[in-house]
């Protein structure tokens, strides 16, 4: 009877993706929703400044988040 000791290791790099993964899904939706109401306000400058902003902040924690679920791939 033999171990399987990467076992272990497929497991945790399993859920490494599936959280990656959610929190991309998650920067997107947030990225999407601060784009949205920026376009959406024509009388506050600085607000939607702000808010696009953020959104840039989403795209790139996004792009990192991407990154890192790439490199765990390998």
């Amino acid at each position: 009877m033999g171990f399987n000791f990467s076992n272990g290791r497929n497991e945790e790099k399993e859920v490494l993706k599936d959280v990656l993964t959610d929190a991309i899904e998650t920067e997107e939706d947030l990225m999407r929703t601060y784009l949205i109401t920026a376009e959406r306000i024509h009388d506050d400058d600085e607000l939607k400044e702000r808010l696009e902003n953020f959104a840039e902040g989403n795209a790139k924690r996004t792009k990192q988040l991407i990154d890192e679920l790439n490199e765990n791939k390998e």
